[in-house]
């Protein structure tokens, strides 16, 4: 195999590895190139036959794309929104390709989108070690928080910002003034623009940045939180709670924003079969909502896996992996499911935006749907791939990588046949996998270059082992 292809994955499923060998293929036709005469000229990642180049798009994708052995640029799509930042730091969440200009919109007149830049830049250092790129994006990032701070920061320390930004366009959020999900994005970009000025030993950013994320977490605490219900709330115009359970609020997950006896109450709702629990988890509205519903109904109850992403990466935050792994196992088996079934029990082979809570199939609408309105779209890939090729890599085998600290960390939780096979650490290809010999269960590794694997099987046995070049394997009874 040569660096120009993808990497392999191997799962004692086979359905696991042909939906993520397809992914890649599908993903092609996502990647665009403008006609010539477009203002925003280029190639990069977007639906196909979008007029618009989007932040989601951008943010999302590089999650992914960061696993193609660079045959796709992670980076690229990001890059465009850098070119149009506006000298008071403002980005906009979507931009007309012919034009070049932003979409304004009556119910979001600043255009702003998830302002979660520094969150996918932290991961793309991880996967490519370029320090330079991180050097030069941090006063891009500054800047646009500036924008942000100035724009929408209240008195009261909270950020009122549109909750249609966030993309959930018809959840039970009417009143919602200061969202939870966009004031939690935001501690999350801080908190990460920090973590960047510490690799670049830039004491004063990193201070300052600190400063923000930890006054946004008291204030996200004080504010948001209902200590009867366990649970974090968007507010009103008068910084009251407004009591609907939406999926918006585990965004504070991956912001570290609960304390451990907050993330207990928190996240057994994730489990409770009346809030979150469903069949196919996470519904995008808890299941006792009056406004919820089966058939979905966009952001009613739909399941949508660019929040399952969100929801299992901040279970990881609070070390609960198996949890993690086990949603993103049933939610990936209910795509497939999706894929072999249609109304009329024929093979309709489709990835959708959006699934059903309950069983399998794509989300619908259970009366008649907005007008214009194309949904659920059918192989939206950029959410879709966050689950078939990002979840299936970190959370389905299990793989941490991070290629400045030359390491790699894989969680084992139960001893299977699976692994990853020639995938590209910047200029080093690795492989990895686990197989049952004469011997017992035996790990294989083959590597160009020296790293550091971290193994830790079933929560009992953690090793952190140097792998030099060639090939060698360890017998797992041996650590």
């Amino acid at each position: 195999m040569s660096r120009r292809d993808f990497p392999r994955i191997h799962f004692y499923d086979q359905d696991f590895v042909d939906i993520y060998d397809r992914t890649w293929a599908w993903i092609q036709d996502c990647w665009d190139k403008t006609a010539d005469d477009s203002v925003i000229n280029g190639k990069f990642f977007s639906y196909p036959g979008s007029p618009l180049l989007t932040q989601m798009d951008a943010i999302f994708s590089s999650f992914f794309l960061v696993y193609s052995n660079r045959i796709f640029q992670a980076n690229a799509t990001l890059d465009m929104l850098y070119e149009r930042q506006e000298t008071n730091g403002a980005i906009r969440c979507a931009y007309d390709i012919q034009t070049g200009k932003f979409q304004k919109t009556a119910d979001n007149p600043e255009g702003v989108g998830m302002p979660l830049f520094a969150w996918a830049e932290h991961n793309l250092y991880h996967k490519a070690a370029n320090k330079k790129r991180i050097k030069e994006v941090l006063p891009i990032l500054n800047h646009y928080n500036n924008w942000i701070e100035t724009t929408f920061k209240r008195e009261n320390g909270l950020y009122e910002a549109p909750w249609i930004a966030t993309g959930m366009f018809n959840a039970p959020r009417e009143n919602t003034v200061y969202p939870v999900d966009f004031n939690a994005m935001v501690a999350i970009n801080v908190l990460y623009m920090a973590t960047i000025a510490d690799i670049l030993n830039d004491k004063d950013s990193s201070f300052r940045y600190k400063k923000q994320y930890f006054s946004l977490k008291t204030r996200i605490n004080s504010f948001m939180w209902d200590n009867d219900d366990g649970f974090y709330y968007d507010l009103d115009k008068n910084a009251q709670k407004i009591k609907v359970k939406t999926i918006a609020s585990y965004w504070t997950l991956l912001a570290e924003i609960p304390n451990e006896e907050k993330a207990d109450q928190f996240i057994a709702k994730l489990q409770d079969t009346d809030v979150f629990g469903t069949a196919h988890p996470f519904p995008s509205v808890a299941v006792n909502e009056k406004s919820y519903s089966a058939a979905g109904d966009g952001y009613r109850g739909s399941v949508f896996p660019h929040l399952n992403f969100m929801v299992i990466k901040g279970l990881e935050r609070y070390q609960r992996w198996a949890l993690a792994r086990e949603s993103a196992i049933r939610h990936l088996y209910f795509i497939l499911d999706s894929m072999n079934r249609s109304e009329n029990g024929s093979h309709n082979d489709m990835l959708y935006e959006a699934y059903l809570p309950s069983k399998e199939g794509a989300a619908g609408w259970s009366s008649k749907p907005p007008e214009g309105l194309v949904f659920p779209r059918q192989h939206y890939l950029t959410f879709d791939a966050l689950s078939t090729i990002c979840l299936t890599v970190e959370n389905i085998v299990g793989l941490k990588i991070s290629l400045p600290r030359k390491t790699v960390d894989w969680i084992i939780p139960n001893m299977e046949i699976m692994g990853i096979e020639n995938l590209s650490l910047k200029k080093n290809l690795i492989t990895i996998l686990s197989n049952k010999s004469g011997r017992g269960w035996e790990i294989r590794m083959e590597s160009e270059k020296l790293y550091y694997f971290t193994i830790n099987i079933l929560n009992k046995k953690k090793k952190t082992l140097p792998i030099p070049s060639g090939k060698c394997s360890m017998l797992i009874d041996k650590l």
